[in-house]
């Protein structure tokens, strides 16, 4: 459990890093000694600003940003509960990449998309992944970097605060177990 949320910690860690790196060559600052002037390469990402809205914690300062990013990119019009998004076992994006080779890349020609992922059973009784469009934000090529990285933001965002709810869960469990006399059943 908590080796997942230390996964997390050093994954944004890493995140900032390659934030402040992709700065730095942005504005003609030499990396490998090799000096990258403003005009040759474009900053794919802007640092996520800190949200400060009298939150006590990580989980808490999250969450805001996740509900301004929810209202920001009208996620409401196919998700109008906010508590409902949470509902998703996953999700994800289209057009754009999350993997760490090719992060915050479009992928030119494509659609921008929020899927949320659910598990639902088919006819059979089957358990099957569903995709459930949250968003559609145009094509890859004219969408604008401040919108690209709050749709980025919104999902790692929402990533996130599932990985604290998964954490919880599993808590509750190993705390039945302490509880339990001899057994469960």
């Amino acid at each position: 459990m908590s080796s997942n949320l230390d996964k997390l910690k050093e994954l944004t860690s890493r995140l900032e890093n390659k934030l402040e790196e992709k700065e730095k060559t942005s504005f003609g600052i030499s990396v490998d000694n090799k000096v990258v002037t403003k005009s040759e390469k474009k900053p794919l990402l802007k640092p996520v600003k800190k949200v400060k809205e009298h939150c006590d914690n990580v989980r808490d300062e999250n969450i805001v940003r996740v509900k301004q990013l929810y209202e920001k990119l009208k996620i409401y019009e196919k998700s109008p509960d906010f508590e409902n998004v949470f509902v998703y076992k996953a999700m994800n994006l289209s057009g754009i990449g999350l993997k760490e080779d090719d992060f915050g890349h479009v992928r030119e020609g494509k659609y921008i998309q929020v899927i949320a992922i659910t598990y639902e059973p088919d006819k059979n009784g089957k358990k099957k992944a569903k995709n459930i469009s949250l968003g559609y934000f145009g094509k890859a090529d004219t969408l604008e970097n401040t919108l690209k990285n709050e749709i980025i933001e919104f999902v790692l965002r929402w990533r996130y605060e599932k990985t604290f709810q998964n954490v919880e869960h599993y808590k509750d469990l190993l705390a039945r177990l302490e509880s339990s006399s001899d057994t469960l059943f």
